[in-house]
């Protein structure tokens, strides 16, 4: 990052790259940037981080994420207030023990173990990120708060963007080589590249109601859930706990579409539907805030216009049921974070930042989709589905939330019929697909092969049969100037990782002894040998595969 005057002697701030918008999404890309070294600012414009709580579940890919870009501990930490929350329970009052459960515990008997080092984390927006907000300063991050984007320019070698200080009035001139738009739904930077939309548009509107109520805690006695849909005609809704004590969010159906308007929702009219909704006509409700909030279902129809990018809720909107949404957004920033720093580093074409469309858009549409079916599902207050309107199977939430693959993109070797939301979860080194998680030891310390995975390309190879991938792989690394770490797997005195259990590293990867698995900086498998391959052509294999994934022409 540096300062410099233009031609008319103006001031303009050059960073290669600006991030539009400091929610959930913009933060994470500053996190995932300032992991790789990517210099970069960040403006939003409100003065600091979300103050509602919302947004609070965080699947288990988005946490293998913060795992590995070492935000994982903090995140925990700010969680453990809920941390015992478990299940989605749907019931007509809280009174008595009607109703049922539509799931009781997100991992029953642990067997999410086998798949990831990680698990779920329920964890408020408003909780959330300022532990972004702080591992982003501390990976050298500029970020900007309480300061709007006035306009920007786009050209063929970057964005000129002006942005004002809203404390101050101060304009700015940025130059960056690319622009992150993560501007929320109704993306005014989406809007003036004029990308449009696909989708049904609106599903439903709530009013999330923050309010305190010391006796609802003995009304919910142990169901430490997380969300609960009550049901009651004319008083439905959804209970969401902040700390199981006193402290509550309630979701209520609004209809604009019917002309009810936001001043109708009294703090009057939001006690009283929340005490019948609960069952409790005496209970003890103080609103505290209210804010309006809208399900829709849209795509955009590109996430790419020549220099910027289009990420999260800007790029995509889907019903909340799930947190499908923001955990969807994260992994676009994650996504293409590395693929901006391969392309600024100088070890990739710059044709690789085409592939970010090709692989996250597709996800984007199936899940939205999903969301939309799993709102079905729990019958969410206020959301009225077409007739007919169906759903997946309840349990399908793994593979969701870890299976989603990429059959076209920055691969080589994966079936592009291959549905991007397969019906189960199986993580077995096909490309396009996230790396299988193994237990090994490397140097003495017991890692997840998911922690070797996030600055560079990783390739793996048998240790214990005789072949010339590591050699290979040393060479052109140099050759190519890619930073690409090999590592040898096995048991042999040359293994670099040795596998926990006698696991056979290269049967969990789908290759044969003697093969090799070449993962993304993302832990996506790019590709992979299917055949034994002739020492003499490892070379020329390798080269190829690298050239092609990384679009070095």
């Amino acid at each position: 990052m540096n300062t410099r005057a233009d031609q008319n002697g103006d001031t303009v701030h050059r960073v290669p790259v600006l991030v539009v918008g400091g929610s959930l999404v913009g933060l994470s890309t500053s996190v995932f940037l300032g992991r790789l070294g990517v210099p970069h600012t960040l403006v939003e414009r409100h003065a600091g981080t979300s103050i509602h709580p919302r947004g609070r579940g965080n699947n288990v890919r988005t946490m293998e994420l913060y795992r590995v870009a070492g935000v994982e501990p903090g995140i925990r930490q700010a969680a453990a207030t809920l941390a015992g929350n478990h299940g989605i329970l749907q019931t007509p009052t809280l009174v008595g023990d009607a109703g049922e459960w539509l799931f009781r515990e997100i991992d029953p008997g642990g067997g999410l173990a086998r798949f990831s080092p990680s698990s779920w984390c329920l964890c408020s927006q408003n909780d959330l990120e300022p532990v972004l907000l702080d591992h982003a300063v501390n990976f050298g991050g500029d970020l900007r708060f309480a300061t709007e984007l006035m306009s920007f320019e786009s050209d063929a070698t970057g964005v000129t963007a002006v942005v004002k200080s809203r404390e101050t009035g101060e304009h700015t001139t940025i130059r960056a080589d690319y622009l992150v738009a993560a501007d929320g739904p109704r993306s005014p930077v989406r809007e003036q590249l004029g990308i449009g939309q696909s989708g049904p548009g609106d599903l439903f509107h709530n009013i999330s109601i923050t309010f305190r109520s010391r006796a609802l805690a003995d009304v919910v006695g142990d169901r430490h859930f997380i969300v609960c849909y009550l049901t009651s005609p004319g008083a439905d809704g959804a209970l969401l706990p902040v700390d199981n004590r006193e402290h509550w969010v309630f979701h209520a159906p609004w209809h604009p579409e019917q002309g009810e308007t936001l001043e109708e929702f009294t703090d009057e009219r939001c006690a009283d539907h929340i005490r019948r909704a609960v069952g409790v006509p005496d209970l003890d409700v103080e609103i505290t805030g209210r804010a309006p909030w809208h399900a829709a279902q849209r795509v955009a129809r590109q996430y790419r216009a020549g220099r910027v990018f289009l990420a999260g809720d800007s790029a995509h909107e889907m019903s909340p049921t799930g947190a499908f949404g923001s955990n969807t957004g994260i992994q676009d920033a994650h996504n293409l974070a590395w693929k901006l720093a391969a392309v600024l580093g100088g070890w990739a074409g710059e044709e690789l930042l085409d592939t970010y469309d090709a692989e996250r858009r597709p996800v984007a549409e199936a899940t939205s989709a999903r969301a939309a079916a799993r709102s079905v599902e729990h019958s969410h207050p206020g959301f009225a589905p077409p007739p007919g309107t169906g759903g997946g199977p309840r349990n399908g939430i793994l593979n969701v939330a870890l299976g989603y693959r990429y059959p076209q993109g920055a691969v080589l070797g994966a079936d592009p019929a291959t549905p991007v939301v397969p019906e189960s979860l199986t993580l077995t080194g096909e490309p396009g697909s996230r790396a299988p998680h193994l237990w090994v030891h490397r140097q003495g310390e017991r890692v997840s092969t998911l922690d070797l995975y996030e600055r560079c390309p990783v390739l793996l190879s048998d240790a214990d049969t005789p072949n010339t991938w590591h050699e290979t792989a040393t060479r052109l690394a140099e050759e190519l100037s890619v930073p690409l770490v090999s590592y040898r797997v096995g048991t042999s005195p040359d293994a670099d990782l040795t596998p926990e259990d006698d696991t056979n590293w290269a049967a969990r990867h789908g290759t044969p002894p003697g093969g090799a698995v070449l993962v993304r900086p993302d832990g996506f498998v790019a590709w992979r040998t299917t055949d034994p391959i002739p020492p003499e052509e490892t070379e020329a294999t390798l080269r190829h595969v690298l050239t092609t994934v990384l679009s070095l022409r």
